[in-house]
């Protein structure tokens, strides 16, 4: 397998930093972050329980942000760490009987707490009692004694010597988890990474005994220095920084805590912006838009909604091959591809449902969702394929962290409120019809003449489709109707007055 050239690319002009992660020239997944509004998620806190709510066997807890977190049974004992898909050497979690949220938890009861997920929409942050604490090549687990290895890391002989070096060197009662970057790092620098972690985790701990709830005790880095502390591997063949002082800062927390890839990172001091030298601008252009063109003439469309995202496969102008099951097969490969690219690249989370088209044999259908799996499996976030319905849908769920790239860059449109469709020209002009004469029925004496302001379409279509109806009204009460385009009129929006 041919290796791939990956690189990172960080715009630090304003105060929204944005990050591109690059494979091979291909933009794979994008971050932004705005200085006045950090996300939380990693963050730890000391808070309260305000409710326990045995209903849905959970508990609403202050962490001292506007909307009260949201803390399941599952999230105050379980064992199920997953870390950017770096689980435990078996691969899985310990299935146990959880037991009620009243025997966990009691109203007023003081609780530390690292927010997994961000507040979306009305619903508030989610958070969990198994804090872990990242390091470049090491998570400490405080609360659950074991140890865990990346499931990126395949080589056998690599996991047991990273295994090895784990249970030598694990605090007693604490667990780890083995990062992905530590694959061919010697012990002496994982032992270091750990120093860092155990000091930070301490320091956590005495900040919880002198601080009444609620108390922010621990915030997660910015976002360049988390981007080079989770992604930069070997794997990364350069980091460019258009901004000198985020290169300087970066430069100065890479010689501390990853010094030998210090020098990967770079300044980049071009008159073309970065993000347009690259092709970067172009691609975020299209990551908003739902419809996406695969190289062989067919496309995919993306529809995000409250309870889940569909993502239909269509042929387009695919040159169709000898039969409609070998067309249906190469569209579906190449959509899976690309679906598994969108999927990282949006950072779309929760229910997912992608209607393939539709295919006859069993060993086609196979062989689709095993490039499913292998394409999704590059991704860090953690995915799992539900099912495959005879009538090609597949449902599948990827680990939702925070807003989609969609809903991050984008807001709800204030005049459609999220339908994505408006009136039409018929419908608003039939509306303005019925208001002229509602204001004709009230006083049909009190002027001459009635003004009509729209939108410069819907004007056109007043004097042009329905002017005989305008005339006969004109006619009928002795009127004069005027039609004034108003250009910054939305399309829905219209005024009648009395001249």
């Amino acid at each position: 397998m041919s290796k791939v050239n990956k690189q990172i690319l960080i715009n630090a002009h304003t105060k929204e930093v944005r990050i591109a992660v690059l494979e091979d020239g291909e933009l794979v997944e994008f971050y932004v972050e705005r200085k006045d509004n950090r996300g939380i998620v990693g963050n730890i806190y000391k808070g309260k329980v305000l409710k326990i709510v045995p209903a849905v066997q959970a508990a609403f807890v202050d962490i001292g942000v506007s909307k009260k977190a949201f803390l399941y049974v599952k999230d105050a004992v379980s064992t199920d760490i997953d870390e950017e898909n770096e689980l435990f050497e078996n691969g899985e979690s310990e299935e146990t009987e959880l037991p009620s949220i009243e025997e966990v938890l009691s109203e007023g009861q003081e609780v530390l707490v690292q927010v997994s997920k961000e507040p979306i929409g009305t619903k508030g942050p989610r958070v969990t009692t198994n804090i872990t604490v990242p390091g470049h090549y090491l998570v400490l687990l405080p609360t659950i004694n074991r140890i865990g290895i990346s499931r990126r890391i395949t080589d056998e002989k690599e996991r047991e010597r990273l295994k090895q070096i784990a249970e030598k060197i694990k605090p007693e009662n604490y667990g780890l988890i083995i990062r992905t970057a530590a694959e061919g790092i010697s012990e002496e620098e994982i032992k270091k990474d750990l120093a860092y972690i155990l000091k930070v985790w301490r320091g956590l701990l005495e900040k919880a005994e002198k601080r009444p709830p609620p108390a922010l005790l621990y915030q997660d880095l910015e976002i360049v220095p988390k981007t080079l502390r989770d992604l930069l591997t070997e794997d990364v063949s350069e980091v460019l920084i258009d901004s000198r002082r985020e290169f300087e800062r970066a430069v100065r927390f890479a010689k501390a805590f990853i010094p030998r890839l210090a020098k990967r990172i770079k300044f980049y001091g071009q008159d073309v912006p970065l993000f347009e030298k690259f092709g970067v601008e172009k691609a975020i252009e299209k990551a908003l838009s739902r419809k996406v063109y695969l190289p062989n003439g067919g496309y995919i469309v993306i529809d995000e909604t409250e309870a889940l995202v569909s993502i239909d496969v269509n042929s387009g102008k695919f040159r169709k091959t000898k039969t409609l099951e070998e067309t249906a097969l190469e569209i579906n490969l190449a959509a899976a591809k690309e679906i598994a690219r969108q999927l990282r690249l949006r950072d779309i989370g929760g229910i997912i449902v992608i209607d393939f088209i539709d295919m006859k044999n069993e060993e086609n259908k196979k062989l689709l969702l095993e490039t499913l799996e292998k394409e999704l499996a590059k991704d860090r976030a953690r995915t799992k394929i539900v099912s495959m319905s005879d009538l090609g849908l597949v449902e599948m769920t990827r680990k939702r962290v925070k807003k989609s790239l969609g809903k991050s860059l984008t807001m709800t449109c204030p005049y459609c409120e999220g339908k994505g469709r408006v009136k039409s020209l018929e419908t608003v002009a039939f509306e303005v019809e019925r208001e002229i004469l509602q204001n004709l029925k009230i006083n049909p004496t009190q002027c001459k003449v009635i003004k009509v302001y729209a939108n410069p379409l819907v004007a056109e279509k007043l004097t042009t489709d329905e002017k005989d109806i305008i005339e006969r009204i004109e006619k009928l009460y002795d009127k004069k109707i005027k039609v004034v385009p108003v250009e910054h009129y939305h399309i829905e929006r219209f005024m009648v007055v009395k001249g």
